[in-house]
């Protein structure tokens, strides 16, 4: 069966998405007659109209997070704790969106306890199960893992609807390694924007010629000795 003929789970991470379109239109101009902001909603449902044009997935499904709180920040409490409080005018435009969601009959889900992404991973690996063409939507360059020949990241790399299609090839042409290689440069260069510190002095391009060199992060742990300077010694 070709990839055209395939049916096509669209997967958006509500979240990530949402706050794209809050910060991308003037927030004054988006209100309701209660004076309820509601330019993340505009925002959100303007992109995902385009992608369903655009796409014409068979299945759709739409991911939000609970809260801040996930067996993550369980594990690791400074887990994204950098980050700052959520703008007053953002706060109720998640729960008009769900409500707008539901009045269009698309499916959205959340759990308590996990992230969206993690709903996200399963919906795409239930759907390649299923023999489906993935696209999974995010800002989020952790779903870059995600990515395998029948599942696709797009990528917003200018407000929400200027979308980079990220396959393997991409993500290998950007980062110097393979989409399923991502998370290890990640652990190593660090995620400021969760609170996830990396090694010292390693950008993506040393992390990506590590990788390269040793072929997996358990190589370079094991072999640090071999990696000199003072990037080796933070390392060890």
């Amino acid at each position: 069966m070709s990839t055209s003929s395939k049916p096509t789970l669209l997967l958006i991470d509500g979240h990530s998405l949402a706050f794209r379109a809050f910060y991308a239109l003037n927030v004054e101009n988006f209100k309701n007659s209660q004076g309820q902001h509601t330019n993340a909603v505009h925002g959100f449902i303007s992109m995902m109209l385009n992608m369903l044009e655009g796409e014409k997935p068979t299945h759709l499904c739409v991911a939000f997070d609970v809260s801040r709180e996930s067996f993550r920040t369980q594990e690791l409490p400074e887990y994204k704790g950098t980050r700052g409080e959520t703008p007053e005018e953002f706060i109720g435009q998640t729960e008009l969106l769900v409500e707008a969601l539901e009045a269009m009959n698309i499916t959205s889900v959340s759990r308590e306890n996990f992230e969206a992404d993690d709903l996200l991973a399963s919906l795409a690996h239930q759907g390649e199960l299923h023999g489906m063409r993935v696209l999974v939507v995010s800002g989020d360059r952790d779903t870059f893992q995600l990515i395998r020949p029948e599942t696709t990241v797009l990528y917003p790399v200018k407000g929400v609807m200027n979308l980079a299609r990220m396959d393997d090839e991409a993500v290998l042409a950007k980062y110097g390694v393979h989409a399923v290689q991502y998370p290890e440069l990640a652990a190593l260069v660090g995620e400021t924007s969760d609170n996830l510190i990396g090694i010292p002095g390693v950008g993506p391009k040393t992390a990506a010629k590590w990788i390269q060199q040793f072929g997996s992060l358990d190589q370079i742990i094991e072999r640090a000795d071999e990696i000199p300077g003072k990037v080796g010694e933070s390392l060890r």
